[in-house]
């Protein structure tokens, strides 16, 4: 039994980092000190004092641990990385509001492509944006691959005999697959695009003006159109970059600002002198937080996983422990990194400006919080008419299970989980069936369920947390099975059923024997949809991970003398195994990239089979 009150004597007078846990020995929360004696005590005295979040949190701590660090610097590390591990429920944790796409053009590939993405990487290649027209940055990539012909396909390497696609013939590519395009010309395009997307050349969009004036007068109008669509598009994302400093700068701006739904951060990137990217990221609840303590964790939490720390940093306000943090973003960008409060010139300007872009911004976050609260009250009463006051009104974390399999055939179990009407991903579990054979898809659930909770029943911290309730897909069969299970196993959980029509969509809530139909019921029929598609999601795409896995896997690798080159070659040429198999030895020696030799293995291989 962990007591907290002799467990807190044996803390050392020394920096480090402190995990405290909840009762089924998950992490909630990480912090950093610089005397861990002094600072883990602190949750444990008076909470008077204390922010209603921590208050809630140390309800919940049942035993901490620590980790020593020789600095504050290498206990600010630690934390970074721990938080990064674990994303305790109780820290900061970084939530874009919106994910805007970026323009993204692959480097670090041979032949590099240009393309859309939401993900930051650190894969060397580069980014643009973000952009908050989705639709004019893909006007924007087919405009470029279109005009200098880049490689669009995600092949890296060709192996012989290889076919080219249809952008090829139809010269929307120049076939590298072919080996007969000029790598150096080839970069030369790929670097005007990277100008044009970088801001320093206006040429294409001089080139785009004329052609499109050349082909109205010529009464091409439909080129005319599609040539004004680019312009369109162009114009949209170059029109948010604004010069808002004389001198070609590259700073970040961060703002805290409070809305309905709690704290934001809002992020401005300037590049060049100009403010080129927008972004807000949702805190949470901080009521009680200090600017200052929120600034300083959202720059821990956004530079640690940052592919670029700009040279200067604009607050409102300076963040405690100012020193520690620009040592810290110094070593990450390899030369010296500042904040700065602005009180006058350009800087206090820019400042201002964007404190009016704020305003709008947070409008429309308030905007989109106040019609998402609206729905989140209308579900919280739609799951009250079927589950009553008690449960309904606290039902929150809801688990649901399925199956995916060809006939039978390598059989997957998924497990899903929403919380808040959200997933949560990092409480996703797989299965695979180890005890059903065939298409039995209940025994096949019942297996999931029972491993599922035999291990919470063990205390495993992986499944330790229990559901509220259990939303099967399927009726009364899958509902009396979940049932079985948990009462086989001693546990209490509530087992609902999703009952679908012939549309294999849910027509109704299956609850203690009777039916509720969701129509009329909007936001719950929509949170059924979700759950439903979502758990048949995971279940079919662990099962086409392992069966992917089971294709690449081929009786020619037991051939010795082939490799992954011949073995697709030999595909490529004859089909299939069998069509290898029928061959002669003097046709595999005719398969590209095959000798005399090589088709004398594959021969006797398959002539030592048929014995």
């Amino acid at each position: 039994m962990f007591d907290i009150k002799e467990e807190l004597k044996k803390l050392p007078d020394s920096p480090g980092c402190y995990l405290h846990k909840d009762e089924f020995g998950n992490i909630i929360y990480v912090g950093k000190a610089v005397n861990l004696k002094n600072r883990v005590r602190q949750y444990f005295q008076s909470p008077k004092n204390q922010t209603p979040k921590t208050r809630e949190m140390v309800k919940h701590i049942a035993e901490f641990e620590y980790i020593a660090a020789g600095s504050e610097m290498e206990a600010l590390i630690l934390e970074c990385n721990l938080i990064k591990r674990y994303r305790p429920k109780y820290n900061i944790l970084l939530r874009d509001d919106k994910t805007y796409p970026y323009v993204k053009v692959t480097l670090k590939e041979e032949w590099p492509r240009v393309l859309k993405t939401r993900r930051l990487e650190n894969d060397g290649s580069k980014y643009f944006g973000p952009f908050a027209d989705a639709g004019s940055v893909n006007v924007i990539i087919d405009l470029l691959n279109s005009l200098y012909s880049l490689k669009r396909c995600n092949a890296r390497s060709f192996p012989v005999g290889h076919t080219p696609c249809l952008n090829y013939h139809i010269h929307q590519c120049r076939g590298i697959c072919t080996g007969t395009v000029d790598r150096e010309e080839y970069m030369e395009s790929v670097d005007k695009a990277v100008a044009f997307l970088s801001g320093r050349d206006n040429s294409l969009k001089k080139e785009l003006k004329e052609e499109m004036e050349r082909a109205s007068a010529e009464m091409r109008f439909e080129d005319a159109a599609k040539l004004r669509d680019h312009l369109t598009a162009i114009e949209s994302l170059s029109e948010r970059q604004r010069v808002v400093l004389s001198h070609p700068e590259d700073l970040d701006v961060l703002l805290v600002v409070s809305g309905l739904a709690g704290a934001h951060v809002l992020l401005f990137t300037v590049r060049g002198g100009k403010l080129s990217g927008r972004e807000s990221f949702f805190l949470g609840d901080t009521a009680g937080e200090a600017e200052g303590y929120l600034v300083a964790e959202f720059i821990k939490r956004y530079y640690s996983e940052s592919l670029t720390v700009p040279k200067e940093i604009l607050l409102a306000q300076m963040p405690p422990e100012k020193e520690l943090l620009e040592e810290w973003l110094s070593g990450m960008r390899g030369s010296s990194v500042s904040f700065l409060v602005p009180m006058r010139g350009e800087k206090r300007a820019l400042m201002d400006v964007v404190r009016k872009d704020a305003e709008v911004m947070l409008r429309d976050i308030d905007e989109r919080a106040k019609r998402q609260q609206e729905k989140d009250d209308a579900l919280r009463q739609q799951l009250i008419r079927v589950f009553g006051e008690d449960l309904g009104s606290r039902l929150n974390r809801v688990e649901s299970y399925d199956i995916s399999h060809i006939q039978g055939v390598d059989s997957v179990g998924a497990m899903v989980v929403f919380e808040d009407g959200r997933p949560s991903k990092k409480a996703y579990r797989r299965f695979k069936i180890r005890t059903i054979e065939g298409n039995d898809d209940t025994a096949s659930l019942t297996e999931v369920l029972f491993r599922r909770f035999r291990k919470a029943k063990e205390g495993d911290p992986g499944f330790a947390q229990l559901p509220d309730a259990v939303f099967m897909d399927g009726g009364a069969g899958q509902v009396n099975a979940a049932k079985d299970v948990l009462f086989a196993l001693g546990l209490d959980v509530p087992v609902a059923g999703m009952v679908k029509d012939d549309k294999h969509r849910t027509r109704a809530l299956l609850y203690e024997g009777t039916e509720y139909p969701l129509e009329g019921m909007r936001e719950l029929f929509a949170y059924c949809g979700r759950l439903q598609e979502e758990v048949h999601r995971f279940a079919i795409e662990y099962h086409r991970s392992l069966r992917g896995k089971a294709v690449k896997r081929s009786v020619l690798d037991n051939v010795p003398g082939i490799g992954e080159k011949r073995k697709l070659s030999l595909l490529n040429t004859f089909g299939s195994v069998d069509g290898i198999k029928a061959a002669s030895k003097e046709d595999l020696a005719k398969a590209p990239g095959m000798n005399a030799r090589a088709a004398e293995q594959v021969f006797e291989y398959f002539a030592d089979k048929k014995d």
